[in-house]
């Protein structure tokens, strides 16, 4: 997505180079120098060359055994490995409390409320129990299996909306035209956000994704640093305007609620944050990643159009096959062992989803992309334990409710042109995806 013109125009102050640089400028800075010396886990964090297909680099590791070291950090794409650091009490999701004081202190007087994202505190994917059982305990309550069935009229009625908008277009954009605009319109209910607001909360959105990697760019830095402050400004306002005239939504009912009396600020913001990464960016990456497998395998396709039914686990398999979320980490909190591999504390883990999906000791042939896979569900597409995805029933359903319908409105759908990765690397998925609706004419 191309950045905002305001972005050229921030001046800088110490302060923010110093937020950059405890961030992202020191690390990129040692995984641009471990990258041009050979280290793999380094390149799949800072190589161009990976995020269009890191797959090849995780059989690398894979053969390089169940967990593998750098000297800096450790990785698994080992899929045993890969629960049992994620479902563990002796891991941490947040890297703070592994700091040295001096680094804590400095982190402490350049922090920026107005400018933190998702994989900052207070956010849910950054704290421990019992902080982050009480706050997701306010908001699970809006994913849980009943409620999520609920949705599936309206996620059925906006697929059809966005689909009938689309006639007599024979090719268009699926990720700008459907894919992302069906979950932004179903999460922006929970949200209560009005529907004039609704696109530039999915820009700001966009631009916050871009936090979760690792050594971003001072560009890359600053132009979320300037979505966020924005969104944060206009959470701000959304807050007052639902405590003024609530609704049905998930956070009218989170300020309803007496548990929730004395959140901050920020612990809001970062609620609604998580809510709106939860709910819109697996879904919008998952439904693209779908559209491309199955242009690959018309075989697949076929037996899909035969057998509707079989939309639910198809889905499944392209989590696995092509996960929307590659990796995530985990910290040490003391001396620990994994797969007979002593782990000091304050450690990282880097678990390889995406890698973990194609074990080989668990999924049979696991490049092949099968959508009659009997244990495609096996996956850890949406990570495991205390930190596993909350919007995970919601993306299954939009994603399944949004193939089947694309394709029984267009069966001759297929891509064209050139599609366009998006350049992260914790989140896979298509920044540009371009499809036919028109039947191919056969070669003479």
């Amino acid at each position: 997505m191309q950045l905002p013109d305001r972005v050229s125009k921030l001046t800088s102050t110490p302060r923010e180079l110093a937020a950059w640089s405890l961030a992202h400028g020191l690390q990129r800075r040692f995984l641009r120098r471990a990258a041009a010396k050979g280290d793999l886990m380094a390149g799949l964090a800072t190589d161009p060359a990976y995020y269009d297909d890191p797959y090849p680099s995780y059989e690398r590791l894979r053969e390089r055994g169940r967990v593998v070291r750098n000297g800096f950090v450790a990785g698994t794409v080992d899929h045993a490995v890969a629960n049992a650091v994620l479902r563990s009490d002796q891991f941490s999701s947040s890297a703070l409390g592994e700091l040295p004081g001096p680094l804590q202190r400095l982190h402490a007087r350049v922090r920026d409320e107005d400018t933190l994202s998702p994989v900052d505190p207070p956010s849910m994917l950054v704290v421990d129990p019992p902080v982050h059982t009480r706050y997701r305990r306010l908001v699970a309550r809006a994913f849980t299996a009943r409620k999520v069935g609920r949705m599936a009229d309206r996620v059925e009625s906006v697929a059809a909306r966005l689909l009938d908008d689309l006639d007599g277009e024979p090719t268009f954009d699926l990720v700008g035209r459907y894919a992302s605009q069906l979950p932004v319109a179903v999460i922006a209910d929970l949200l209560g956000v009005p529907d004039d607001e609704r696109a530039q909360v999915l820009g700001w959105g966009n631009h916050a994704a871009v936090t979760l990697d690792p050594g971003l760019t001072w560009a890359q830095y600053r132009s979320s640093s300037a979505a966020l402050r924005e969104m944060h400004a206009w959470f701000d306002g959304h807050l007052d305007r639902l405590r003024r005239d609530p609704g049905n939504d998930l956070l009218s009912q989170v300020l309803a609620d007496p548990e929730a009396a004395d959140l901050t600020r920020m612990e809001l913001h970062g609620i609604g944050l998580l809510v709106l990464g939860a709910g819109f960016e697996t879904t919008v990456n998952l439904i693209g990643n779908a559209v491309a497998l199955l242009d690959a395998h018309p075989d697949q396709l076929a037996w899909l159009e035969d057998n509707p039914d079989g939309w639910a686990n198809a889905v499944e398999e392209v989590l696995r096959v092509d996960s929307p979320v590659q990796l995530t980490v985990r910290f040490a909190t003391q001396d620990t062992e994994v797969a007979d591999e002593a782990v000091r504390a304050g450690e990282g883990v880097l678990v390889y989803l995406g890698g973990a999906n194609r074990d080989p000791g668990v999924f049979s042939d696991p490049g092949t992309f099968d959508v009659r896979r009997d244990n495609a569900g096996e996956h850890v597409a949406f990570s495991a334990g205390i930190h596993f995805c909350l919007g995970a029933s919601l993306a299954r359903l939009e994603a399944a409710v949004a193939l089947r319908a694309l394709y029984e409105r267009h069966p001759d759908l297929r891509v064209v042109g050139r599609p366009e990765r998006r350049t992260t690397r914790v989140l896979r998925g298509f920044e540009y995806l371009p499809v036919s609706t028109l039947a191919r004419v056969p070669a003479a």
